[in-house]
């Protein structure tokens, strides 16, 4: 038992557990070493593998070099450099929109948009699964939530035709799905909000990068243009490799982050290395498209593996495969069974997930090898198979 967990207060259920951190003593790559053991990991959200790509490690070193490592205040103060408008702009670019905005993270994007955006008793209409934050970010505007049933675009529909403020509200929704996988059905709903008058946020953390002619996400692969998504949000942590959010759209509604997001206004700018960084990270999303085809080849090829096995997935095409076991406990005794076997796989549980819902969240990367994943089938066939 590690040190002080006896005396934790009884606020986790025993279903969930005890949430603890594990030591990861190697870089971010297939093969780690978490605290001492080698294990294959399918835990990282690093899906093309450029978290190590030697060109984005130059990038940084060169960045630190000519900047230092840190931007050395906020923004909107003195932390604003080339490095980082060079980036927005070349987001925007690439993205086919009037501005990009650099953020600290995900989440502090997410507040940010809705704190700005939305007013006290405006209509924020979200998908049941959405992220945390972006039901966080609602307690900021003191709006008034609405929930419709998860990918459901009728129900989307019918919320916003419920609220006496349709015009003016705003429909959230994530491209991929961070716990499921799944895409959203933007198309549609981009037709829904456009026929309400409401404006649409697609957070796109799990898509960036992995779609589209050039890796603009799932909005760029559905085609769907800044008229038709306003505000998109999107991460450098997981295909990136790197760390910060930005969100893109009309030059308007970006203006009005600037000058309204608290979260934004009152944060440390990220490092003008990172930003240098990530601009390399970006040259290799866009001119390094076989990545993409080796991440979708593992994905096909783990399906059609998992299929014959029988085993117990969620209807998932991206790198994120849910492996439902539903009972909290027997999703840790899997983890556990894997890691014996040298793989690293740690279980999801309550309140992440809906409680029953407990799972492995697989998560495949390009540099993952077929042995790798042949590894994992067979460990997982063993382990998932029916009881006598």
């Amino acid at each position: 038992m590690r040190p002080g967990i006896e005396s934790l207060p009884r606020l986790v259920s025993s279903a969930a557990g005890v949430r603890i951190r594990r030591v990861r003593e190697s870089s971010c790559q297939p093969a780690v070493v978490v605290e001492g053991r080698r294990l294959i990991s399918f835990a990282s959200n690093d899906y093309l593998g450029l978290a190590t790509h030697p060109a984005v490690i130059e990038a940084w070193s060169a960045g630190a070099r000519q900047w230092g490592v840190g931007s050395g205040g906020s923004t909107l103060l003195s932390g604003h450099t080339s490095a980082h408008s060079e980036l927005e702009d070349a987001l925007a670019d690439w993205l086919g929109r009037d501005r990009a905005l650099l953020f600290s993270n995900g989440y502090m994007a997410n507040l940010s948009i809705l704190q700005s955006h939305c007013h006290r008793g405006q209509t924020i209409v979200q998908d049941r699964r959405n992220h945390a934050s972006l039901y966080d970010a609602v307690r900021l505007t003191r709006g008034h939530l609405r929930r419709y049933v998860h990918g459901d675009v009728l129900d989307a529909a019918r919320q916003l035709k419920r609220s006496a403020m349709a015009t003016g509200a705003l429909l959230v929704t994530e491209g991929v799905f961070s716990m499921d996988g799944d895409q959203a059905p933007l198309a549609e709903l981009a037709r829904v909000a456009r026929a309400a008058g409401a404006r649409f946020l697609v957070d796109d953390a799990h898509g960036i990068g992995l779609s589209g002619d050039e890796g603009q996400g799932t909005v760029g692969a559905c085609r769907l243009g800044q008229d038709d998504v306003p505000l998109l949000m999107a991460t450098f942590g997981k295909a990136f490799g790197t760390y910060g959010a930005f969100v893109a759209g009309p030059a308007a509604l970006i203006e009005i982050l600037v000058q309204q997001a608290r979260p934004f206004r009152y944060t440390t700018a990220l490092p003008p290395a990172l930003a240098v960084a990530t601009h390399e990270a970006l040259r290799r999303v866009i001119g390094e498209p076989e990545r993409r085809s080796r991440l979708h080849e593992q994905v096909d090829y783990f399906r059609r593996c998992a299929r014959e096995l029988d085993l117990p997935l969620a209807s998932s095409s991206s790198p994120i495969q849910p492996v439902l076991i539903g009972s909290a406990e027997e999703a840790q005794m899997l983890s556990k069974a894997l890691e014996s076997r040298g793989i690293y796989a740690p279980a999801i549980l309550p309140p992440t997930v809906p409680h029953g819902k407990a799972r492995l969240r697989i998560s495949l990367n390009a540099s993952h090898s077929r042995s790798d994943l042949d590894h994992l089938l067979e460990a997982l066939s063993d382990l998932c198979r029916p009881r006598a």
